[in-house]
C-alpha cells in the first residue's frame, strides 16, 4: 500500500490510545507523513491540552485554524485546530442564523447547561463539526487526536446512544449523520495506538473488540510506539572493550545493562506476539525515541519510519 493510498483510504483517521502511550506524537508522525505525500492535513485536537504544536516548535492550538507546516516542496501543509463542544454549538447557532442567541448564551453563562442538557450532547456537537469538516472536502486528510481509550469509546458511542434517546428533531438528524461517518470505511477508521507493554495492550485489544461491536467503525493498522531496537545477540567480548580504559566494575555493570536490556526485548516481543494472535490486525512499529520532548527532528523520523512501513500494507488491511 502507497502512503497517498494509507491516508485516502478514508478522510477521517481517529487516533486513539490510553493515556501515556504517545498518541499525540503519533498524530503529529502522521500529519506530517500525509503532508509529505502531497496531501493537505488537518489535525483535530479535542481535549484541549495537546502537546502537538509544541513539537512544530508552535504555541498552544485554538477554535481557530493554525498552520503547522505551510505547503510547498511536495508537502501538502498541516493545519491544526482544538474543537470544544461550547465553540461548535456557538458556530452552529451562527451559520444557522442564530448569532443574537448565541451571544446571549455566553454572557448569560447559560452555555454550560445547554451542552450538557441531553447526555452524549457535548461529544456529538463536536463529531458534527468533524463530519462537517469532512463533507466541506477543503482537507484530503482529516487526524482526530481523539480522547484517552475510556473516553474514547463513549466519545465515538454517543452518535448511537443519541439516535436510540432522541427519536425525532435536528439532534436525531445530527447523530444519524455523525453514525453514517463513522460507520462508512470509506471515509472514517480508527487507528489504535499502544506500547510494547502488558496493561496498554490489554486495553487497547478491550477497545478495538468495543470499538467494533458497539460503534462499527473500522479499524486500520495498529501502531505499536515506542519499540527497542533489537540487542547484540552476544556478549562483550575482548575485542568490543579493546583500546578502552574503565574503571573498575564498569565491565560487569556494561554486561549486566546488557543482559537487562535483552531481557526488555525479549518481554517486548511477547507483548508483539500476543497483540498479533489477539488481534488480527496489521501493525505498525515506531521507535522509541529517548527524549523528554518531541520536536520536529522526532516527527520527521518517526514519520519516515511509518512511511517505510506502509508499503508492507495489503490495501484490504484493516476491518473495513
Amino acid at each position: 500500500m502507497t502512503p497517498v493510498r494509507f491516508f485516502t483510504k478514508s478522510r477521517v483517521i481517529i487516533v486513539a490510545g490510553k493515556g501515556g502511550v504517545g498518541k499525540t506524537a503519533v498524530t503529529a508522525a502522521l500529519a506530517y507523513a500525509a503532508s509529505a505525500t502531497g496531501l493537505r492535513t488537518l489535525v483535530v485536537e479535542i481535549e484541549g491540552k495537546s502537546g502537538l504544536p509544541a513539537a512544530y516548535g508552535l504555541q498552544a492550538l485554538t477554535y481557530g485554524e493554525l498552520e503547522l507546516l505551510a505547503p510547498g516542496d511536495g508537502h501538502g501543509g498541516i493545519i491544526a485546530r482544538t474543537l470544544t463542544p461550547d465553540d461548535a454549538l456557538l458556530e452552529y447557532l451562527h451559520d444557522h442564523g442564530m448569532k443574537r442567541i448565541s451571544n446571549r448564551l455566553v454572557s448569560s453563562g447559560a452555555l454550560d447547561v445547554i451542552s450538557t442538557a441531553v447526555p452524549g450532547i457535548r461529544d456529538i456537537l463536536v463529531l458534527g463539526k468533524i463530519k462537517q469538516l469532512e463533507r466541506e472536502g477543503t482537507f484530503d486528510v482529516i487526524l482526530v487526536d481523539a480522547p484517552a481509550a475510556g473516553h474514547a469509546i463513549s466519545f465515538l458511542r454517543s452518535a448511537s446512544g443519541l439516535v436510540d434517546a432522541v427519536k425525532v428533531g435536528p439532534i436525531n438528524s445530527q447523530a444519524n449523520e455523525v453514525l453514517g461517518l463513522l460507520r462508512d470505511p470509506n471515509r472514517c477508521r480508527v487507528t489504535l495506538v499502544t506500547l510494547p507493554e502488558e496493561t496498554p495492550v490489554n486495553e487497547l485489544i478491550e477497545t478495538a473488540y468495543s470499538i467494533e461491536d458497539e460503534v462499527g467503525v473500522a479499524l486500520g493498522p495498529v501502531v505499536i510506539n515506542g519499540v527497542l531496537p533489537p540487542a547484540p545477540s552476544q556478549d562483550l567480548s575482548a575485542e568490543d572493550l579493546a583500546g578502552t580504559e574503565l574503571a573498575p566494575g564498569c565491565v560487569d555493570a556494561l554486561r549486566d545493562a546488557a543482559e537487562f536490556r535483552r531481557a526488555r526485548i525479549a518481554l517486548q516481543q511477547r507483548q508483539l506476539d500476543r497483540l498479533a494472535a489477539d488481534l488480527p490486525l496489521p501493525q505498525l512499529h515506531l521507535p522509541k525515541l529517548f527524549t523528554s520532548q518531541l520536536d520536529f527532528d522526532g516527527v520527521k523520523a518517526l514519520a519516515e519510519t511509518l512511511m517505510d512501513q506502509m508499503p508492507g500494507l495489503a490495501d484490504g488491511d484493516s476491518n473495513g
